[in-house]
This record gives C-alpha cells, sequence and structure tokens, in this order.
C-alpha cells in the first residue's frame, strides 16, 4: 500500500508558471521541493492565460499537474486593478479542505485568495507567507483590510522573506506574537551549471551585442524602477538587456528614446529559462534598481548570483533587497531613485582590479545560503507546530460577518 504523506499541503498563489515574477518562481520552487520530500502538495491559483497560451483577462479552469505538483488555475471573468474575480473559487477552496490533516498555505498580497477564503466554513489550519504590504493601491487596500486583519488574526503563523522587512511593516507588527522569518530558496544548479542551450544563447548575445552587457530582469511595472536604468546608461558604455514584460514598457521605451538610449537597449521580452540563464551568463552585472517596499526580497538576485552575476541594487528601507545581495560583500548597493549612483557603481566594476571577481566568487557562496531544500524542510518545521496545534485552526465566517 502506498504510504500517506504526512503533510497535504495547499499552496493559494495569485498566479503560477509560466506566468513569471518572484513569488510565482518561489511558489514552484516550494512546492515542488516539498513534494520531492514525500509531501501531497497541490497549488491553487488564478489562470492568466487563454487556450491558445496567451495572456487574456476571460480564462477557464484548468487542472494539470507540474511534476509531482497538482495544479488548479482557477478560471476568471474579470480582472480589475489586479483582482481577479473567480466564481468557482470558494466552492474549490471548500473542496480541497474536505480531507483530513490539510494545511493551507497562503502567499500575499493576494487579494482574490484572500476573499476566497472568506468562504470557507470549516476548520482549516493556515500559514501565511506575507511577501510585501500593499504600498501603491489604497484604495483596494482599504476596502480588503477588515477581510486581512480577520484571515491574519486567525492564521497560525505567518511568515516573511526577512527579518527587515518584519521591521519595517506596521502592518505585521499587529500579529508580533507568531511572525517568523522563511528566506526564498531557489535550486540554483541550472544557474550555476549552466547547461549547452544556456551556454549557447549567452555566446550569441555577447557576440551580437556591444560590451559590457548590463541586464535588467522583471515585470515593467513602478516599483522597479526600471527608468533609473535606463538613465544610467546614459553615463556608462555598453547595452543594457531587458528582460520582462508589463504595462510600463511603452512608456519606458519613449523614455530611451528621449534621452539618447534606445539604440543601446535590447527589449527581450519574455524568454525561457535557458536563455535567463544565458542572459545572466553573459551580463557584467545584474541592475536591481527598485525602490519601493513592494519589493521585499527580490529572488532575481539569487538567480544572478547563483550565475555568478553580481548584482547592483538599491537601499530600499526596511526591504530584504539589500540583505539578498549585501554592499561591499556580494554586490554592491546604491541610494534609491539615483542614476547616477547606479552608473557609478557599474563603472567600479569596469574600473577597479579584482572587485568584479571577488564579488562574484561571494555571490555564489551567499546563493547557497538560500538553499530550496532548506526552505522546504523548515517549512515542515512551522507546519508541524501548526497540526499540533489545534486551538490555531482557521474558521472563516461568511464575509456579512466581518461588516
Amino acid at each position: 500500500m502506498p504510504k500517506t504523506p504526512k503533510y497535504r499541503i495547499i499552496h493559494l498563489s495569485k498566479y503560477y508558471p509560466p506566468d513569471r515574477g518572484g513569488i510565482e518562481t518561489h511558489v514552484q520552487t516550494l512546492a515542488q521541493t516539498q513534494a520531492a520530500l514525500g509531501a501531497e502538495v497541490h497549488v491553487v491559483c488564478v489562470n492568466a492565460f487563454n487556450q491558445q497560451g496567451q495572456l487574456s483577462h476571460i480564462t477557464k479552469t484548468v487542472k494539470e499537474m507540474d511534476g509531482d505538483v497538482s495544479v488548479t488555475r482557477m478560471g476568471r471573468l474579470l480582472s480589475l486593478a489586479r483582482f481577479d474575480i473567480c466564481p468557482d473559487l470558494p466552492k474549490k477552496v471548500c473542496q480541497i479542505a474536505q480531507q483530513p490533516n490539510t494545511l493551507l498555505h497562503l502567499h500575499t498580497p493576494n487579494p482574490t485568495m484572500l476573499m476566497g477564503l472568506t468562504m470557507l466554513r470549516k476548520s482549516v489550519p493556515l500559514v501565511i507567507t506575507h511577501h510585501s504590504d500593499v504600498i501603491k493601491q489604497k484604495k483596494l487596500k482599504y476596502l480588503l483590510r477588515p477581510f486581512e486583519y480577520w484571515v491574519y488574526r486567525q492564521s497560525s503563523w505567518i511568515l516573511t522573506d526577512s527579518l527587515p522587512y518584519i521591521e519595517g511593516s506596521k502592518f505585521l507588527q499587529f500579529y508580533a506574537k507568531k511572525l517568523s522569518v522563511l528566506p526564498l530558496g531557489l535550486d540554483t544548479t541550472n544557474y550555476s551549471q549552466p547547461n549547452k542551450r544556456a551556454i549557447a544563447f549567452s555566446h550569441h548575445l555577447t557576440d551580437k551585442y556591444p560590451g559590457p552587457i548590463w541586464l535588467a530582469v522583471g515585470r515593467l511595472v513602478y516599483y522597479k524602477a526600471l527608468h533609473i536604468a535606463i538613465e544610467a546608461l546614459n553615463f556608462v558604455p555598453g547595452t543594457l538587456m531587458i528582460i520582462g514584460g508589463g504595462p510600463l514598457e511603452q512608456e519606458l521605451k519613449t523614455l530611451a528614446k528621449k534621452i539618447g538610449v534606445d539604440k543601446r537597449i535590447v527589449w527581450l521580452g519574455r524568454v525561457s529559462e535557458d536563455e535567463l540563464v544565458g542572459a545572466y551568463h553573459a551580463a557584467t552585472s545584474l541592475w536591481f534598481p527598485s525602490n519601493v517596499r513592494s519589493e521585499g526580497f527580490g529572488l532575481v538576485q539569487v538567480e544572478a548570483m547563483a550565475s555568478g552575476c553580481p548584482v547592483i541594487n538599491a537601499h530600499i528601507p526596511c526591504s530584504g533587497v539589500p540583505w539578498v545581495s549585501r554592499h561591499e560583500q556580494e554586490g554592491l548597493t546604491v541610494p534609491i531613485n539615483d542614476p547616477v549612483a547606479l552608473a557609478e557603481a557599474a563603472k567600479r566594476l569596469l574600473s577597479e582590479p579584482g572587485l568584479r571577481n571577488k564579488l562574484v566568487k561571494a555571490s555564489r557562496k551567499r546563493a547557497e545560503y538560500f538553499n530550496h531544500t532548506t526552505m522546504a524542510e523548515r517549512s515542515f518545521e512551522f507546519y508541524d507546530q501548526v497540526l499540533n496545534q489545534e486551538r490555531n485552526y482557521v474558521v472563516m465566517p461568511k464575509p456579512v460577518d466581518l461588516l
């Protein structure tokens, strides 16, 4: 007879790969590693893609397997201000909570799944990973705050990616007695040991574009502050490669043309995993100028460091970003919103003898700290505490009870 798994984990994620993003990558890595360690793992997320594999506001529910992880992508009728309307979500959450020994792991910010949890009538243990506060969307934040307070108050554990983020979050201070830290983890093998396709793409980039190559990776949204990277390019030689898509793409391209650096920028858009690894290996440095606490960790920093690509990041107050890649240890950290400082740091990598090689060596070692297996094993320690404390089980009322 097959062995009954000790854990039945349901990750509630906003999206899931192939939709790229730091939280999406984290959920996939954690889920797959937990499954490899013997847990029964499910992911429930919003389906962002239509039947042709294209991003779409209207989608259908799809069930699939990602290795040993069961993934249910919930269909949506509408996406408004990053809030997805998924009519079947409450029913699905109730269904998956029926089996014994089930534990829910919610990844926030995630208003869609947060609202879905308010429909749950069964007592189910809940762990929350709070990846970042809601910074810009103030109207949505205050609309959801009563529900958010309730769900967080009834949770068993609230995890965050780094200690600095806890110290800077007024919201998290309400739950100080059940806060802990679980740094994001990554399987660094593909980055530290690139395959032939990744190496070939790296050579293609270095052969085709004038060096040095500076790399930026992430969604083209406000808090990534890619306008700072574009402005910094005006003060350094070489080519800036931008991987990712998003609503600010045209605005950023207009800025590049306005300041006269558009011919030195390569917009790669969404790329394959091998191409991403190849880009890291081709680059002199990853530029990571994110400027607000919506950026709580920056997992792409770990990808870059594992690839031997030093990071130049920005000192976001009370964020884990400058803790992941530390100033003068694994990378260089500059003030936020300062393109001149970013350019000066980049020029240091070109002019100071031995600096880049020192940072490369330290970056590879630092990346090992964020090991995916260690992350998954530590998550089990939290789960053990939760499952052994029935007094912390979640009892969710209907939304009307919160008004």
